[in-house]
């Protein structure tokens, strides 16, 4: 219970630190007076902070952190030089795009990137399934072909979120986009997980559990009987 309360907790900050807490921000500051750009501005640094921290924990380079670090930081000049708040918003279009053609020239190369995503999902922490997961990955030209499905869905997803926004940030006022974005994100969201999860994941999940149950030895088989040696015989007499 305790693992799994850890998990939601993990998995739920990044919404709360990017979605959630700069939304609130900006609809305080600008409560407070604060202009356009600038709320936009501030309300925008907490994500930013996040991802170089992110760098700087793990001693590495990580890619989507150092995009969402990148995308900020030039939301920001080209919002400062040209004084265009919408710039601001469209930045967000930018990183989605960016990892929605990440996603799909993934599948392409044969090498899906939401299968990191997916494969815990399928597996359950159990070692027999993830076995199960790896022969298949190898074996199964079916398994392989759902893979990469499921990826080709949510790079689909990804683009067309990114097309939606970029014509309401031009189409509505900024203070609706604000909230009105993180909808449309949501709502992609969740879409590329019905579909992903109806064409992809449910067929992966019953392939995975069929060969992990014939993978498995037959605990109700009976033991065999050992034949008695001529010297247990002699004991016995």
């Amino acid at each position: 219970m305790e693992n799994a309360t850890e998990n939601r907790k993990k998995n739920l900050s990044p919404l709360v630190v990017d979605v959630v807490i700069p939304m609130g921000a900006y609809y305080l500051l600008k409560h407070e007076g604060m202009g356009t750009v600038a709320a936009l501005a501030w309300s925008s640094a907490l994500p930013a902070v996040r991802a170089v921290w992110g760098i700087v924990r793990e001693h590495r380079v990580n890619g989507l952190a150092l995009l969402i670090l990148f995308v900020n930081v030039v939301g920001l000049a080209l919002t400062a030089l040209s004084g265009d708040p919408r710039l601001m918003l469209v930045k967000e279009s930018a990183a989605g795009s960016a990892v929605g053609i990440g996603v799909l020239i993934s599948v392409l190369l044969g090498k899906p990137l939401m299968t990191a995503g997916l494969k815990p999902w399928v597996v359950k922490s159990s070692r027999d399934r993830t076995r199960a997961w790896d022969r298949l990955s190898a074996g199964s030209a079916r398994f392989r072909r759902l893979e990469s499905l499921f990826s080709l869905v949510w790079g689909i997803a990804l683009l067309a979120e990114c097309v939606i926004r970029v014509v309401a940030v031009y189409s509505l006022p900024v203070d609706t986009m604000v909230w009105f974005g993180n909808v449309i994100m949501g709502c992609c969201v969740v879409l590329a997980m019905l579909v992903g999860g109806a064409l992809a994941a449910a067929p992966m999940e019953r392939l995975v559990a069929a060969e992990a149950a014939a993978g498995a030895p037959d605990a109700a088989a009976p033991a065999r009987p050992v034949p008695a040696t001529t010297t247990d015989t002699a004991r016995a007499a």
